[in-house]
């Protein structure tokens, strides 16, 4: 009787073996079924991300500029007057030297970075003092760096935020 009970127990292990073996893989189907699933996820998903990081770079562009601002407002507080086009943006991080010196220049500057960041696309801002629309002029010409254009090519400008 032993001798049997052990055949079978035997003979369970034999089958279970076997039936895991036959299990080890995904069917050519399956992978096809799998790949499918994630191309058309990508299809989905791919254009909206694509598209949201022209609106993140415009946004950020808005946000540089009214940084931007803020420091030139700070500097003609204490100063009585904006930076000349000359001197430019750079007057927020370093003391001019040339043109008409600020007499209250605070140190540090007037922006938290010690340097003039270009615009998402890489290119310099434009600044202008006197502007044509305001005090100063202060804008980005966008992702084609070229003056006008629509959509992420439009100009980004302090007077139509």
């Amino acid at each position: 009787m032993r001798k049997g009970r052990h055949r079978i127990g035997e003979r369970d292990g034999i089958r279970r073996r076997r039936s895991r073996e036959g299990r080890g893989g995904f069917t050519l189907l399956e992978i096809l079924v799998v790949v499918f699933i994630l191309a058309l996820l990508a299809a989905v998903v791919a254009p909206r991300i694509v598209g949201r990081t022209d609106d993140a770079r415009i946004a950020e562009a808005k946000v540089q500029i009214r940084n931007f601002e803020t420091g030139l407002k700070l500097f003609k507080l204490d100063n009585g007057f904006y930076p000349s086009t000359e001197q430019g943006l750079e007057a927020l991080i370093e003391k001019p030297t040339t043109g008409r010196i600020p007499p209250n220049y605070r140190e540090g500057g007037y922006l938290e970075q010690h340097r003039i960041p270009k615009d998402p696309w890489g290119n310099p801002y434009i600044y202008v003092c006197p502007g044509l629309h305001g005090d100063f002029d202060l804008l980005s010409y966008g992702a084609d760096g070229r003056e006008g254009g629509e959509g992420k090519d439009a100009d980004i400008a302090n007077w139509s935020l």
